[in-house]
């Protein structure tokens, strides 16, 4: 509403009208310095009105000339803060209100959906300059923030985000910081954990490796005995921004050994911690994008090619090329890997970062906590006093080149990104999606979006089902949704499935198949409108097929309705049903039975069976006893790496996957042809032949093929065989739109390959961008399924 035009009382002349105009953005626009954009932009044009959070987002209502107005609608989103998404604005004309001055309302709730949670973020420069300037108040100071950085959805207990909704409410705020909270021209204007040194948390070292009152006084007082300790060998719990690490030297063999063994994790590669992109490049070669994706203000731990070179023990990624590095994202872990002033001591330029835990165990957060659960494993502890509200652990990526692009996939998605959420390509019903087994998150949607929980593990203990409910009750209520169905992986044995079968209180269950979730992933990843069909690549380890049987290398006509298996790779016993996926050279022996070849001690799976247990798996194949028929890729890549020697036992998921494909990099381009035929089945789905593929292998190895080239030719044939099944169902009148899913799907070899052959071929291919092609995307997937069949 335009109002018109007053007459000045002076001059008598028509004066310009005046508008007012209210608007309401939602996205990520609370916690990151929104409403100061919002005041200072107002107020630099000299408009008239206010600015406030509710839990819905920001609200605006703007006074002044109709001109003036339209500029601050423009520059509103495109003059936004960096680390603000702006999903939507809505303006409503409303009456004129002859208001003189710009201010900023208190935060209220509002109904209606609500916004989104800002995810944390690394420290941004202007902090760390402050906490490097010997004249600044916060000089060394471990909890430096400010509105560009920090904490944010690991210190919110509920929306709208403001300080006595975070963590942070218990820590009143000194003077100084109050003047610069409520100053909208300061830097910390409304950063909700501004706070200082007189005001703020702190840190101390306690544990059974410190010495009496070693552990307490200033900040750079007790950094310097976590120092000490480390230098001298000490495991160190530290108490970071979104749970506990485990830090120990990564450059002493023994140390890492020790730290193995107390976390009970014989072979999974350690994360590091590297002072600076200096320090990282020493350790691994880093291109462009690789160095962007680690100075992000996600800072996750980046996946990288280790230099020959670099100082490291072996124990830190024993038989990987690849060492996973991250830079500090707190002022607290900056000053853990910088020299103390005055010392005599040298901090570490790199240290193992692991996440605080027993293997297999979720992340701890709490003081108590911690200290039972990794009193076996720990040292010390070096704690603070701010309490952590959403357990986030750090998320990993990898860079690869993907159809002759850099490509950025996401293994594990928390810390840094979550919970921003995913836009749903059609509207549905509010719900809670429970993921499936391993690697689990949990998703949640109002209907039109959905948040994917930080990554909480594998369901495989009665801590990590607790972390879970923790998990799924904080993020309804952040969200204020209430779910009216829960949607589940088929499979009836399912931790996560039978948890919401017993808290459904009359809810509707939905029951998604696995696989037809990993498509649907990577469809609603891509916007995909409801209706379209893809033709789905989902291969992985294991997933509950409707015949009862393991499925994993299924070729799928799907859309968020239904799904169609149209092919799958062909099925093999697997011994002992999941009991086998630790011994791949069982697998292996079950391949060769079932393509006919005999059981040669020339093959080093068979050499690696010792005489009793061969008899023992041919006695079960011959009777069929605890077998259970799989069609899975994941033991397809197990049963290759055995008969080749890479890998006949593994330590933790996907080992001998990885290795295989280490293994395939080392051949340099010289491959050995192999075939993955596709058959045609006249009474049921086609079928890849992997008989055809074994016998070939077995051929190689006879021959003496090089290891390293049987492993590239195995991907090659892997790729070409997802190239030729898609243009046969293209010929067939198939879709020319191709998706590619399952947790196989994270080897970036055969992601390569495969893309660049269906780009070839007139495909468009979707991959996996912003959630993991593992099933910690799954609950994407259920989300868009179950959403869909809301609206039938």
């Amino acid at each position: 509403m335009t109002a018109a035009a007053p007459i000045d009382a002076t001059t008598g002349a028509r004066t310009a009208p005046i508008r007012r105009v209210r608007l309401t953005v939602t996205g990520t626009v609370q916690g990151v310095g929104f409403r100061p954009h919002v005041h200072r932009l107002a107020t630099e044009l000299g408009l008239a009105g206010l600015v406030g959070n509710d839990s819905a987002g920001v609200h605006i209502e703007v006074e002044g000339g109709p001109a003036t107005v339209r500029r601050f609608e423009q520059r509103l989103r495109a003059e936004a803060p960096p680390l603000a998404h702006v999903a939507d604005v809505v303006a409503v004309e409303v009456p004129v209100q002859g208001a003189t001055r710009f201010t900023i309302a208190a935060s209220q709730h509002a109904d209606g959906p609500v916004t989104t949670a800002p995810p944390d973020t690394a420290a941004c420069a202007d902090c760390l300059a402050e906490v490097a300037d010997p004249a600044d108040r916060r000089f060394r100071y471990p909890f430096t923030t400010c509105t560009n950085c920090g904490p944010r959805f690991t210190i919110i207990t509920s929306l709208p985000y403001d300080r006595p909704a975070t963590t942070m409410a218990g820590f009143p705020l000194c003077i100084p910081c109050d003047a610069e909270y409520h100053d909208p021209a300061d830097r910390r204007f409304h950063a909700q954990p501004v706070a200082c040194v007189d005001c703020g948390p702190r840190i101390w070292l306690e544990g059974p490796a410190v010495a009496d009152g070693g552990g307490s006084g200033s900040s750079d007082e007790v950094l310097l005995a976590t120092q000490r300790l480390l230098a001298d060998g000490a495991i160190v719990a530290v108490k970071g921004v979104g749970g506990f690490h485990l830090a120990c030297r990564a450059d002493e063999g023994e140390v890492v050994a020790m730290l193995r063994r107390r976390k009970q994790r014989p072979g999974k590669p350690f994360a590091l911690l590297a002072r600076d992109l200096d320090v990282a490049g020493r350790l691994a070669h880093i291109d462009d994008t690789e160095a962007a994706v680690l100075t992000s203000p996600a800072a996750p731990i980046v996946l990288l090619r280790r230099r020959a070179d670099a100082p490291l023990a072996d124990a830190v990624a024993p038989g990987n090329p690849l060492v996973g590095i991250m830079l500090p994202a707190s002022p607290l872990h900056h000053l853990l890997l910088g020299d103390v002033p005055g010392s005599d001591v040298a901090a570490q330029d790199v240290l193992v970062m692991t996440s605080g835990n027993l293997s297999e165990e979720p992340l701890c957060t709490e003081d108590d906590e911690a200290r039972e659960r990794l009193a076996a494993i720990a040292d010390a502890y070096l704690l603070h006093d701010r309490p952590i509200a959403v357990p986030c652990d750090d998320s990993v990526v990898r860079v690869d080149t993907v159809g002759g692009r850099a490509a950025t996939t996401v293994l594990r998605r928390s810390r840094g990104y979550v919970p921003t959420p995913v836009p749903l390509p059609f509207e549905g019903v509010p719900a809670l999606a429970v993921g499936g087994h391993l690697k689990v998150t949990a998703g949640l949607t109002d209907g039109r979006r959905a948040w994917l929980s930080a990554h909480i593990g594998d369901m495989g203990t009665l801590p990590t089902l607790r972390a879970f409910e923790r998990t799924v009750d904080r993020f309804a209520t952040m969200h204020e949704v209430a779910p009216r169905r829960l949607i589940v992986d088929a499979h009836p044995d399912y931790t996560t499935h039978r948890w919401a079968t017993r808290h459904a209180d009359g809810r509707a269950v939905v029951e998604v198949q696995h696989h037809h979730a990993h498509v649907a992933a990577v469809m609603a990843e891509h916007g995909i409108a409801s209706g379209t069909p893809v033709l789905g690549f989902a291969f992985d380890g294991t997933g509950y097929g409707p015949d009862g049987t393991i499925w994993g290398g299924e070729i799928l006509l799907a859309d968020y309705a239904g799904f169609e298996r149209l092919a799958h790779l062909s099925t093999v016993a697997l011994p002992g049903g999941d009991a086998a996926i630790g011994h791949p050279h069982r697998v292996a022996l079950s391949h060769l039975r079932s393509a006919g070849v005999g059981w040669d001690e020339r093959l080093p799976a068979v050499a690696h069976t010792s005489l009793d247990e061969r008899r023992l798996l041919a006695a079960q194949l011959d009777r069929d006893f605890r077998c259970v028929p799989t069609s899975s890729v994941g033991r397809l890549f197990d049963a290759v790496a055995s008969l080749i020697g890479v890998r006949h036992e593994i330590t933790f998921e996907a080992q001998a996957a990885i290795e295989l494909e280490v293994l395939a990099g080392e051949a340099e381009g010289a491959w050995h042809p192999l075939d993955l035929p596709l058959v045609e089945v006249s009474d049921g789905p086609d079928q890849l032949d992997s008989g055809t593929l074994v016998r070939g292998v077995v051929a190689a190895v006879l021959d003496g093929v090089a290891p390293a080239a049987v492993a590239l030719g195995f991907h090659r044939a892997l790729a070409e065989a997802v190239c030729a099944t898609a243009a046969v169902v293209r010929d067939r009148g198939g879709p020319h739109l191709v998706a590619l899913s399952g947790g196989v799907f994270a080897n970036a070899l055969l992601t390569d390959l495969a893309t660049t052959a269906l780009a070839r071929a007139g495909f468009t291919v979707l991959r996996h961008q912003l959630v993991p092609p593992n099933d910690g995307g799954l609950a994407l997937g259920q989300i868009a399924v179950g959403a869909h069949h809301s609206r039938s």
